[in-house]
């Protein structure tokens, strides 16, 4: 069993679009609509084939607040791994992304946090090396 797909709730999705791929860096995987429905997934450019993130909007209530819920207690809604967290800082500082963190030691990590403008924290960590 493994994981091929993970959600995060947004409040805009061509927005999210924009801020996931040309930000962040991720690229389009999935984009296609049924009437009002609206499929839309990324990747890591690194792993095509790899774990999905479906930028799913949150047009219903529980939706909308439980993502202005975790947001307000800066929760991140989604984590992602890097190798190189103050380049990636530095990269996505350079595409207009907005920190709410600056690159932070933490018990065996180094973490950053950033808006993605869409209602949602987003945390990059680069795990420690022993």
């Amino acid at each position: 069993m493994k994981i091929k797909l993970t959600s995060v709730y947004v409040n805009d999705q061509d927005k999210a679009l924009r801020f996931y791929t040309e930000v962040l860096g991720f690229a389009k995987k999935a984009d296609f609509s049924n009437g009002p429905f609206r499929w839309l997934t990324v990747v890591s450019p690194e792993d095509p084939d790899g774990t999905e993130l479906q930028l799913a909007l949150n047009n219903n209530p529980a939706a909308a607040a439980y993502q202005q819920a975790i947001f307000q207690q800066s929760q991140p809604a989604a984590m992602f791994y890097t190798d190189d967290v103050k380049g990636d800082y530095e990269r996505i500082k350079t595409r207009g992304g907005e920190f709410t963190m600056p690159p932070t030691d933490v018990t065996a990590s180094i973490i950053a946090m950033l808006n993605d403008t869409c209602g949602n924290l987003i945390q990059l960590t680069q795990l420690g090396r022993y």
